[in-house]
This record gives C-alpha cells, sequence and structure tokens, in this order.
C-alpha cells in the first residue's frame, strides 16, 4: 500500500518544472496585454490623482417616498449629466438609502458639476418645430426664405425609424418610417412661437394660423424684441453640432418652459438637433408609464402612459394641433434635462388621458424609456452636504505616503524572514515578488476592463495582503520543520509537510477571500476597493503558493545547502532540535526476543 503513494510523490517532485513554466507564461501573456492595451500604469481614484467628489442628500419634499426605484433612477439621470459634460471615469452610486456619491476626476470645472448634478431633473413635452441631422455647424438660413408658417419639407436624402404616439384604441396604421427634412426655413416658425400670444400649454402658436392671426396692433418694440430673440435661436441651431458632448451639455440650458429652445436627441446611433415650441405638458402631469409588448398586433415593444386630469386635456390640445401638420412638425419631443430622449409623429389627436408610443423598440428601450417618463421629472430634491476638492498634488502625497508605508511593511517582513527562516527567506522573498507582479498586471488591466480605480483604502488593501501572503510562506516552512524534527531529511520532508499546510493555508485563504466579498457587497464608495484588493490578493496568493512556491521548494530541497541542512539555510536539523534518524536501531538477534511494539515496527 506504501508503494503508490512513494510513486505518486515522486511523479509530482520529479516535475517541479511544469508549474513554475506555467505561471512565467502567465506572467508574461499578462504583462504583453498590459503592454499592447496601453494601460501600463493603474487607473487611480479621486483620492490620488486629483478630482472633486459630491454628497447628494435626498429629499422628499414634493409628496414621493424616497425609494430604490428613484433613487435609481436619479443615479441614471445623474450619469447622464456629466457624462454630457465629456467627462470620463465618472462615478455616480447610491450610498445607503437616500445619499448619493458623485465622484468626477480631475479636468472638470467643479462649479459646472455640481450645478448639473445638484439639480432635480425636468420633463417637458414640447413640438417640434424642426430637425436635422447634426453633422456639424451650418450656415444660418435667412429670414427672407420664409413666406410664414412652416415651410414645406424639403426631401431627404437619409430615412430615420420614428416612433409613431397614439391612442390605445387607435386601428390606424404605424408607418415603419418617415423622411427627415434638412436644411428647412423655419423664421415662420420661430416668428410664430415668438409672439407674445404664444401658449405654452395649447402649443398651437407654432401653425401658421397662429402666426396669421397675430394683432396688428402689436407694438414695433415687442415686433422687433421678438425678431431678435428668433435671430438669435436661429443663430444657436445654425451652429450646434450634437456630436460634441459639451454643445449637447449646453445646448437648451437656462430657457424657461415657456420659451422655443434648441435641443439635440439620439436616434439609430446618429445625433440630430431640434427647434423645439414652448412645453406643452409637464413631465410631472404623467401619472405613468411602462413598457409592455403587444401580442395581438406587430408592432413589439411599446410604452404606455397615462395622464392625469390636466395633462389628459393638455395633451390632447397639442396632438390635435400636430396632427394637422406635415413631418415633422407633426412631432413632439420628450425632453429630459434640455435632450430630446424620443420625438414620436402624432396622426391623430389622442384624448383620454392615455395614450402609447410604439416603433421599433427593444425591450431595453422601451423600458428605458417608461423610466423617464414615470421617474423623468424626480419629485425628489437633493441638498449637498459635502463638496471635497482634491488637488493632484494633494492625491500625490497621499500615493506617496501609502507606497511609503507599503514599502516600510514589506522590509519589515523581509527582515524577520531573513532572520528568523536564513536561506528560506530567498523562497518567501521570491514568492513575493511574483505576487507583486501579478497584482500590479492585474490591476492595470482591470483598470480599463471593469474601471477598476486604485484609491487610498485599495493600496491599504495590497499592504494588508502582504502579511497574509507571508503568512501562507510561514504555513509551510514550519511544516517543512515539523517533519525534519521527527527526524526525516528535507526531501521527504518537503513532500510530506505540503498536504497539511495546503489545508491550512486554503483554509485561511477562504476565510480572508469570504470577508473581503462579503465587505465589498454590503459597502459602497471608497471601502469597495479596500475590499477589492483584498479578495484579489487573496486568490493570486493561493496561485502563487499552489504554483509558485511550492515547486520552488521542491527543486531547492534538491541542492545540497538545503538537502545536507546547512546552518544558513534554516533547515539545520541540530539548530531545530530533530530526533535521531528513523530506523537506524536493529532487531536485537537470537529466539529470546521481546515483544515488539507495533509503533516502533
Amino acid at each position: 500500500m506504501a508503494a503508490p503513494k512513494r510513486g505518486r510523490s515522486a511523479s509530482a517532485q520529479s516535475k517541479p518544472g511544469r508549474s513554475l513554466a506555467l505561471i512565467l507564461i502567465a506572467i508574461v501573456a499578462l504583462a504583453g496585454g498590459m503592454f499592447a492595451s496601453g494601460n501600463t500604469t493603474p487607473r487611480l481614484g479621486i483620492d490620488l490623482a486629483g478630482g472633486t467628489s459630491i454628497t447628494l442628500k435626498a429629499k422628499a419634499d414634493q409628496g414621493s417616498a424616497i425609494n430604490k426605484a428613484n433613487m435609481d433612477t436619479a443615479v441614471d439621470i445623474m450619469n447622464r449629466r456629466v457624462n454630457g459634460l465629456g467627462v470620463s471615469e465618472a462615478e455616480v452610486q447610491t450610498q445607503g438609502n437616500d445619499h448619493i456619491i458623485v465622484n468626477i476626476p480631475k479636468g472638470t470645472n467643479s462649479k459646472e458639476a455640481q450645478q448639473q448634478v445638484g439639480t432635480t431633473a425636468k420633463l417637458y413635452f414640447r413640438p417640434v418645430l424642426t430637425s436635422e441631422p447634426s453633422t456639424g455647424a451650418k450656415p444660418s438660413p435667412s429670414p427672407s426664405a420664409s413666406t410664414g408658417g412652416s415651410a414645406s419639407p424639403s426631401p431627404s436624402s437619409s430615412a430615420s425609424a420614428k416612433q409613431k404616439a397614439s391612442s390605445p384604441s387607435s386601428s390606424s396604421p404605424s408607418p415603419t418610417a418617415s423622411s427627415t427634412s434638412q436644411g428647412r426655413a423655419v423664421t415662420g416658425a420661430l416668428k410664430a412661437d415668438a409672439t407674445p400670444s404664444s401658449s405654452a400649454s395649447a402649443g398651437a402658436s407654432s401653425s401658421p394660423s397662429a402666426k396669421s392671426s397675430a394683432s396688428p396692433s402689436a407694438a414695433p418694440s415687442a415686433s422687433s424684441g421678438a425678431n431678435a430673440d428668433v435671430a438669435k435661436l436661429q443663430a444657436q441651431y445654425a451652429a450646434l453640432d450634437c456630436s460634441r458632448p459639451a454643445e449637447r451639455a449646453k445646448a437648451g440650458s437656462g430657457a424657461k418652459p415657456g420659451d422655443p429652445i434648441v435641443a439635440c436627441g439620439e436616434n439609430n446611433k446618429v445625433w440630430y438637433k431640434y427647434v423645439l415650441g414652448p412645453a406643452a405638458v409637464d413631465g410631472t402631469e404623467v401619472k405613468k408609464a411602462a413598457a409592455v409588448f403587444d401580442t395581438q398586433g406587430a408592432s413589439g415593444w411599446q410604452v404606455q402612459m397615462n395622464f392625469t386630469s390636466s395633462g389628459a386635456k393638455k395633451f390632447a390640445d397639442i396632438t390635435g394641433e400636430l396632427a394637422k401638420k406635415q413631418s415633422p412638425q407633426n412631432e413632439f419631443g420628450i425632453v429630459l434635462d434640455g435632450q430630446v430622449v424620443s420625438s414620436p409623429f402624432v396622426q391623430q389627436a389622442i384624448t383620454g388621458g392615455q395614450a402609447e408610443i410604439s416603433g421599433s423598440f427593444t425591450q431595453k428601450e422601451a423600458q428605458s424609456l417608461a423610466n423617464m417618463l414615470s421617474y423623468g421629472a424626480l419629485p425628489l430634491s437633493f441638498k449637498e452636504e459635502t463638496v471635497t476638492t482634491v488637488t493632484a498634488a494633494l492625491g500625490g502625497e497621499q500615493l506617496h505616503a501609502g507606497l511609503l508605508a507599503g514599502a516600510i511593511g514589506l522590509v519589515l517582513v523581509v527582515i524577520y524572514l531573513v532572520v528568523y527562516y536564513r536561506g528560506l527567506s530567498v523562497v518567501a522573498m521570491a514568492s513575493l515578488l511574483v505576487s507583486a507582479v501579478l497584482t500590479y498586471v492585474l490591476m492595470s488591466l482591470l483598470g480599463q476592463a471593469i474601471g477598476f480605480a486604485l484609491n487610498l483604502p485599495a493600496v491599504c488593501g495590497a499592504i494588508v495582503a502582504i502579511g497574509i501572503t507571508a503568512d501562507s510562506f510561514i504555513v509551510y516552512f514550519e511544516r517543512i520543520r515539523d517533519e525534519i524534527r521527527e527526524g526525516r531529511s528535507l526531501r521527504p520532508s518537503v513532500e510530506r509537510a505540503w498536504p497539511r499546510a495546503r489545508r491550512t493555508i486554503l483554509v485561511s485563504d477562504f476565510v480572508s477571500f469570504l470577508a473581503a466579498a462579503v465587505l465589498f457587497i454590503v459597502t459602497v464608495g471608497k471601502v469597495q476597493g479596500f475590499a477589492f484588493t483584498l479578495g484579489l490578493t487573496t486568490v493570486l496568493d493561493v496561485v502563487v503558493v499552489f504554483l509558485f512556491t511550492k515547486p520552488l521548494m521542491t527543486l531547492l530541497a534538491r541542492r545540497r545547502f538545503f538537502a545536507d541542512g546547512h546552518k544558513w539555510s534554516g533547515l539545520d536539523p541540530r539548530s531545530l532540535g530533530a530526533k535521531p534518524p528513523l530506523r537506524r536501531t536493529r532487531r536485537p538477534a537470537g529466539p529470546v526476543a521481546g515483544p515488539v511494539d507495533p509503533k516502533e515496527a
């Protein structure tokens, strides 16, 4: 029964080079991927690289409770606002039940960021006066090109899928596409909306009839002011390039609900620019919106809306006016924070307080639009609790202090290993070096892959991992020493000590990883960085011990310096108090031999 064990042990002992080659190949492959991707350094968090951290507290001061749905929607809206500033690598996340943390890296105007994320989102339904794909600035159309009212649409060289707004009981067929106008003269429509008699609730001022019914006795000063507003809006529309995030964020900013605005919206991955009339319906007048799948028709996913009594009347009025017009002036833009999230067209007046938006929606798109309609005009307001700005210089000092603390801890561990384990410290230091290289490479790759940012708590987690990794080596070394104290030579001691040390290492690392996982799940913010780093280094500890430390120890056991128990090897049997070697005594000869203890046999 002993022979198979010796055979397996000898086989495992004779091929440690395979494990060493495997981990070295993994290091080379990961390092090659790091250099090929260009991410040669870990991505730093705000506390190390500098930036602005804003803490917002939600207030239920508008009749709605603070719940998970509202908080998650607020996070989505703030993410879109920050992204609209052209900011990359920003973090927006909830903390607890009523707090939101917004972390914006350096290079961003902190005041503008505070204004973007600290105000309550607003949702409006506005009539579309004109729209076209945004491909950069275009010459402003001449005012003399308009003959009054809305100009006739010119043919378009492209078509975009549009959604249709209708009553749930409507049986009219839903067209699959509508033409997109380009270069359309919009002066007449703009002038109509700029007249003093324009109404924000009915939206009828954008029609030609509204323009023709303007009072001839209007004061010349009012007329000249309206013309100035029209010219200004035309200039904004002509210069607007919605393909640029910075211009999208500024489009329509500061405009009042009763004023026409320019805005941007994305349709089929193409950015469009719009001129929109005064707000006809407020988002707070949408009682409920839901994404449903049409099982009886061919429209697929659609969004169904229910309005309040006042909203139903306003929506019926505006859709009745829009249904009389040609494309794109038969559309209404659903505008959230100055951005058009959808622009369905209308074929008939929608009454009854219920409407549905159908088109080429995917399930995700329909649910996203329904959430915006339901929660876009958030009843929650937010109060700034803290605004912390960290300069790059301060972040560099913190990083330097963290690295210095890690270096001091590493030096102390190395000194302890050298003093106590002597020659065995070479194995420990080589294993620590391999673990450090793997950790650095993985952190650099994960910064691009999953957005992992190395903050100060994460650095602390890496420092704590030094002790965890060293603890695994100590467990294995002490098991080997125990075998030598029993009187065995080094090579069998290395193999016999491994199974017991392996169990202890796995249990210890499992407990550390479980603590890191629980900490990562139940916490938010910077503490998650500590937990993530601790969990990552714990997993790497298992990999390094199994694929590097154990095979390297097997190879060194074949060297005379360690095998003969040199006094500087850390494995000297006399200094360890080893027992005499086993099986050195012979049985006494002759028939008069006493009983033999089974243990000695």
